[in-house]
């Protein structure tokens, strides 16, 4: 049976709702599941979980625990990446440092100047994993859930031997769901095109039987001034096409947003939210830790996490069709071949297949271009150890170049670096 590694394993949740799917699918409930994450304490509450998990539900699974990567990944069909590189105080940082320069964001995950830094951190270890996958799991599908998508896998294929990895987003899916439900059409009977770059995406195509179902939502649009109010509708009605990720995101891939505090009011942007966001999601591993000692476990529930939806295809040829984050090399013509780019994947026993796309849309292109100029610049600065490729990266952010002047844009790249210090690439910090 399918060895399936979770690396990461600590982040509870994520951990849980990937069990969940796993240990549900019968075909895959005798395969072995390895834990593995540098906090012990999490891991040993992760193991318990999966333990539980198994016994509740008769399941055949073997489950291991490994601290040591190298001893996790030997063997592996399938290696499931959720790591957060220096978990809370790390995000902290991103979040408060650039505040006192006055640059807001929201999530800090994706782009913005905590994109670039949380990039920083993790490629290294991205790196690590991707040359022991090529040594100890040559034939391995790595699925890595780990954001900024649009640099993690191109750090992975770049920057190693290992090339057979595919970055999973719920925001395509997402999206796609959101328009059927606001248009009352059911999703199975909508024609859907979405491609682009990840958490930038669009919804190229949104038709059924030949109906622009695009016209049903701008007349949506037109009735409720309040949905106006939203950044993501915003984008819309600038650029023609939806995209697929939430207004809390997209607001700080833009220019146009949190520099001012007018648009943050109309927009109703949450500043910050993911620190709360964060604090519960420590809560409730504090929840789930505390139900399993006592003997109650945790809720198990299908959820259809991605990866797991592809792992139960490519061992059954049960053929589905996902949204994954690949190397370009011409899936869409009008954006840069190395790129990361985010299209349709049929999956199967052959694995994950991406769909050409071909040429999106030039305002589209263009918009995904400038989220791609920061995501080149900060892998470069990772693989080569290249400071100014990381002022580089943050003078072209859109957000952080609409807020600052280039002297200070260089000042706050300073403090961030002194800052993370030794979780950031040698060449950096020197």
């Amino acid at each position: 049976m399918a060895r399936i590694v979770l690396v990461g394993a600590g982040s509870i949740t994520f951990a849980k709702n990937l069990l969940s799917d796993l240990l549900t699918f019968p075909e895959l409930s005798e395969s072995t599941i390895v834990l593995h994450d540098i906090d012990q304490a999490r891991l040993d509450t992760a193991t318990a979980m999966a333990e539980w998990m198994v016994a509740e539900l008769g399941a055949g699974a073997t489950i291991e625990a490994h601290a040591d990567r190298r001893a996790a990944v030997a063997g592996a069909d399938y290696v499931i990446n959720e790591i957060a590189v220096g978990g809370l105080d790390a995000v902290k940082r991103d979040f408060e440092i650039p505040a006192g320069y006055g640059v807001r964001q929201t999530i800090a995950d994706t782009l913005g100047i905590g994109g670039i830094f949380r990039a920083l951190r993790t490629i290294p270890v991205m790196v690590g994993i991707g040359n022991d996958l090529a040594e100890l799991a040559p034939d391995a599908t790595l699925f890595t859930y780990t954001n900024p998508m649009s640099m993690i896998p191109w750090s992975v294929y770049a920057g190693t031997p290992f090339k057979n990895v595919v970055g999973v987003c719920h925001a395509a899916r997402d999206t796609q769901k959101t328009l059927a439900r606001m248009v009352g059409v059911p999703e199975e009977e909508i024609s859907f095109l979405t491609a682009g770059v990840n958490h930038q995406a669009f919804v190229l195509r949104f038709e059924r039987a030949g109906e622009n179902l695009y016209d049903r939502l701008d007349e949506l649009i037109e009735k409720d001034p309040e949905l106006a109010r939203r950044v993501r509708v915003e984008v819309y009605r600038s650029f023609g096409y939806f995209p697929t990720e939430s207004s809390e995101h997209g607001s700080e891939y833009l220019p146009w947003f949190l520099p001012h505090e007018e648009e943050v009011a109309h927009y109703r942007i949450p500043v910050g939210v993911y620190l709360e966001w964060l604090a519960d999601g420590f809560e409730e591993y504090e929840t789930y830790k505390r139900s399993l000692e006592e003997g109650r476990g945790v809720p198990i529930r299908r959820g259809e996490e991605l990866a797991s939806l592809a792992i139960h295809s490519m061992e059954t040829g049960t053929r589905r069709m996902i949204h994954g984050n690949v190397r370009n090399a011409g899936l869409i013509s009008n954006l840069p071949h190395e790129a990361t780019v985010e299209v349709p994947c049929h999956v199967d026993r052959a694995g994950v297949q991406p769909v050409r796309v071909g040429e999106l849309p030039a305002q589209v292109a263009a918009l995904n271009r400038t989220l791609l100029n920061v995501s080149e610049l900060t892998v470069k600065a990772a693989l080569e150890g290249r400071r100014d490729h990381v002022y580089q990266a943050a003078l072209l952010d859109p957000n952080t170049a609409a807020t600052l002047p280039v002297r200070k844009i260089r000042e706050l790249v300073d403090d961030l670096i002194a800052a993370h210090g030794d979780l950031l690439p040698a060449g950096i910090r020197n």
